[in-house]
């Protein structure tokens, strides 16, 4: 039988919301923190398909969540497709060479890059139990194009985006090969037993929205497609965090099963401005939950009752802080369980 958070993806409403936190599996965990140290840095650690399982079910064992997502990165497909991926201490992931000033053309692809990850798929779904969704994830076009162009990330993405005004043909091939290896990649991640997928565009409140409707929706609109014509009984999350009043253009153009809200926002317009019978996920403000205390559990309420009578999975607004208390965590739980409706 399939675990709640699939059944709820797929349409289903329930009592019992389902819970996942985006990056549950991470450094606010301290056993994560020693397994990081023992195995080194955070590619390694990604390229270790034991130690990538073993943090991805990590906060299962502990919180018991509804659902386990993939420990991996992104930036998978800019180094599946021959960039070199660095991850520097205390300043993020960095990309070479870049493509703000080297041609699409000029990297030689490394498929084989990509097969690890399957294998860490495998052995998390060996080791969850039927109750407990395991998801796979990929980054959306847009915002793994801004990494590939930039070799960074950056406030406003202004290097991609001039380079989406100025060059739009020489950009539009770098989006195609991007969404056409992703959709290779999600194939992979199900057949190896991803059972839902989720796309992270995190950089898509960035565009105006001719550019939004080019670089994000059309984009995930190819992938989603692909992967309702290939893998028909896996639902497909979207997640374009900053994209506001787009959202209901974005959902209803890509095709998304579900759609993921950030914490900008507003849980009663999301309610009436999205389609009833569409799943939805979020929105906590992960900020909230680093705080704590009784606005906490009001923040969490109001979501639940906002999404009351549609399929809604509780998650945050984005990933988990780094310093985040267990102890809150552990109250986040215990709100959702004992919640109500």
């Amino acid at each position: 039988m399939p675990g709640i958070l699939l059944d709820t993806m797929r349409g289903q409403r329930s009592d019992h919301i389902p819970l996942w936190l985006m990056r549950q599996a991470g450094r606010y965990l301290p056993e994560y923190r020693a397994l990081r140290a023992d195995k080194g840095g955070f590619l390694e650690l990604v390229y270790d398909s034991d130690a990538a399982a073993e943090v991805t079910v990590q906060p299962i064992d502990r919180f018991g969540f509804d659902g386990a997502i993939l420990f991996s990165d992104i930036l998978i497909i800019p180094y599946a497709m021959g960039q070199k991926l660095e991850f520097l201490a205390g300043e993020g992931p960095k990309l070479s060479p870049t493509l703000v000033d080297h041609a699409l053309s000029s990297l030689e692809a490394v498929p084989e890059r990509l097969s690890p990850i399957y294998s860490t798929v495998t052995k998390v779904r060996e080791r969850l139990g039927p109750e407990t969704t395991l998801l796979g994830f990929a980054g959306s076009p847009w915002t793994v194009a801004t990494y590939m162009v930039a070799g960074e990330g950056s406030r406003d993405q202004h290097q991609t985006r001039a380079m989406a005004y100025q060059n739009p043909e020489a950009f539009g091939e770098i989006i195609d090969a991007i969404a056409d290896l992703t959709i290779e990649y999600l194939v992979g991640q199900i057949n190896a037993g991803a059972e839902a997928v989720q796309l992270f565009d995190s950089w898509s409140g960035s565009l105006a929205p001719t550019e939004f409707e080019r670089w994000v929706i059309a984009p995930n609109a190819k992938i989603v497609a692909a992967l309702a014509e290939r893998c028909p009984d896996v639902p497909v999350i979207g997640f374009p965090k900053g994209a506001g009043e787009k959202l209901p253009a974005y959902i209803r153009e890509t095709g998304v099963n579900a759609a993921g809200l950030d914490e900008t926002i507003d849980p009663l317009w999301a309610a009436k401005a999205l389609p009833d019978s569409l799943p939805v996920q979020g929105n906590l403000d992960p900020l909230m939950l680093l705080s704590g205390g009784p606005a906490l559990e009001k923040a969490a309420k109001r979501i639940l009752e906002a999404f009351g009578d549609r399929p809604h999975v509780f998650n945050l607004g984005h990933g988990i802080g780094q310093f985040t208390p267990i102890a809150h965590v552990e109250e986040l739980v215990a709100i959702i369980r004992g919640w109500q409706g």
